[in-house]
């Protein structure tokens, strides 16, 4: 596909919209940026839908989440980005909290990061956020009912704004002003909390709001069913509890997906419900802005893969991100409920990264490697186990294995001839740090061994070589980013290829900083709870 259908291709798959709260001097106003491409189109059924943005300066009410207006139902996500400045008494200007970035280029504000254990706290360069503002993620009251709302009158496929409502400020409407007073609503109500109810209604003759001219009735947003969590906290719930009417925060991105597919006439509950300012930003001498972007896409079930081609960073969503989309479209996670038996597993039609079960044992698909063989990898880590208890670990694994698997399982050599690299530092890596060697060739032999069917030697499992999680690494591809190369759990895993002596070994780490990336110095009898070795197998059905 040239790089000009592709461009018109996500033109019709994408409804593009963005949000912006804006605070100067201690008073709120809001801003709504919608969206930026026409919607898709499926059976000549439109697919759109609007981000609802309520707001109200002086409760710091805040009600962010997506109506489905469409005749389909839509897969969601949102992402913020946030952007302050200082400006102290005495001073001539104003310094922005993060370095580098600016209060009107929206595309220099920092992405929301939080810890992938704990929404409430920011990381990365969005820590520096967490002394100045709070934000509510979710809605939840104890013994109420979901919030309602105003659907939109405006159901113009074309039209980019949003519903803004109270003291919030649509971006066009607002003609893009970031003085954080200049009017731009787009929606009734004045922005507080809970003032829909039931049995409300709205007429907009006149109209008095963007959109047709007719009388609408208060709806009611979907039940959240459990609060805002992380991907990592997604792949830890079990496997019936999956998809919902719920939000998840791609931690490594800043992404936050609805759990479900959104039917026609739904709408999320909120990603937010509040964005408080602290005593600290509160006790500023001087004047401060503080602005929260919300960047919204909307897409049919049919095209969830561009959630993964479209990212702005492809190689750092989280590794679960696959298997959440494949989830959510299916409406349960096909993919690791239903434990196949051997003989009905295609593996002509996996996609590399898929994870899958087969006669009680979860794995990753990596490749298809040609002439009917397929290399797979066992999903879960072996932990508290050493390189030096290969062979033993290996072998009663393989031994274990239902005979129909066994009999697919393709001879490999008997012994591989490790390369070795005495330090990741020693690597030209390119542009991504420790990801993949931006010169393979520079190290021959662990170049060299690289994992192939070998007549003259036996059925087995194996640990994956440095070249072999080369070429297996990137989009696309067995592991398609950093967090994809982690094992289930966030383990660590040891691979073939040795570091400065045949004592120590390199791996995939997987702690904040080395998360999927190469490590070297393992020695070959560590082992700790944290990860260890994780069996390769190459099959072919066809045996």
């Amino acid at each position: 596909m040239t790089p000009e259908k592709k461009k018109q291709r996500r033109l019709r798959n994408f409804v593009l919209l963005s949000l912006l709260l804006l605070l100067v001097g201690g008073t709120f106003a809001f801003q709504a940026f919608n969206q930026r491409a026409i919607n898709d189109r499926i059976n000549e059924n439109p697919f759109g839908g609007r981000v609802h943005d309520y707001y109200n300066r002086e409760t710091e009410n805040k009600d962010v989440f997506v109506e489905n207006f469409s005749e389909g139902g839509i897969m969601a996500r949102i992402r913020l980005s946030e952007f302050m400045d200082i400006q102290r008494a005495g001073e001539t200007s104003a310094t922005p909290v993060v370095a580098g970035t600016t209060r009107d280029n929206v595309e220099s504000w920092t992405n929301l990061r939080l810890d992938a254990h704990n929404i409430a706290e920011r990381v990365g360069n969005s820590a520096a956020f967490n002394q100045y503002s709070t934000l509510t993620f979710g809605w939840t009251r104890q013994g109420q009912d979901a919030p309602w709302y105003m659907p939109t009158f405006n159901q113009d496929n074309t039209d980019l704004r949003t519903a803004a409502a109270g003291h919030a400020r649509d971006w066009i409407a607002g003609s893009g002003a970031t003085d954080g007073v200049t009017d731009g609503a787009t929606h009734p109500g004045d922005g507080t909390d809970a003032y829909w109810s039931s049995g409300d209604s709205f007429d907009n003759s006149g109209p008095v709001w963007p959109g047709e001219e007719v009388t609408h009735d208060a709806a009611q947003n979907l039940q959240q069913d459990r609060a805002p969590i992380t991907m990592i906290q997604w792949a830890a719930l079990p496997l019936e509890d999956r998809v919902g009417n719920f939000w998840v925060i791609d931690h490594q991105t800043g992404w936050a997906y609805w759990a479900n597919v959104l039917q026609s006439g739904e709408a999320t509950s909120y990603l937010l419900d509040a964005a408080e300012m602290t005593s600290a930003a509160k006790n500023i001498s001087g004047q401060y802005y503080y602005g929260i972007h919300v960047d919204s896409q909307l897409v049919s079930p049919d095209h969830r893969s561009e959630f993964m081609s479209m990212d702005d960073e492809p190689l750092w969503h989280s590794g679960h991100l696959l298997e959440f989309l494949e989830s959510v479209a299916n409406g349960v996670d096909l993919g690791s409920i239903e434990d196949l038996p051997a003989h009905e597993v295609d593996f002509t039609t996996m996609r590399p990264g898929q994870i899958f079960t087969m006669e009680g044992e979860q794995y990753r698909y990596l490749e298809n490697m040609g002439s009917g063989n397929h290399m797979i990898i066992r999903n879960q880590v072996f932990r508290n186990t050493s390189f030096s208890q290969e062979n033993t670990v290996f072998s009663s694994w393989f031994d274990s294995l239902d005979p129909a698997v066994q009999a697919m399982v393709q001879p490999v050599p008997d012994t591989f001839t490790l390369g070795a690299i005495e330090f990741p530092d020693l690597v030209d890596w390119g542009d991504l740090a420790r990801w993949i060697p931006a010169r393979l060739e520079d190290y021959p032999i662990a170049e060299a061994d690289v994992t192939q069917v070998d007549p003259n030697g036996s059925p087995r499992a194996f640990s994956l070589s440095f070249a072999d999680i080369t070429r297996l690494s990137g989009p696309g591809r067995g592991f398609p980013n950093p967090a994809g190369r982690v094992g289930p759990g966030d383990a660590w895993w040891l691979i073939r290829l040795n570091g400065s002596t045949i004592n120590n070994v390199w791996g995939v780490y997987r702690n904040s900083v080395m998360f999927g990336r190469f490590i070297a110095g393992i020695n070959v009898n560590h082992s700790d709870d944290g990860g260890g070795l994780r069996p390769a197998l190459i099959v072919n059905p066809s045996n």
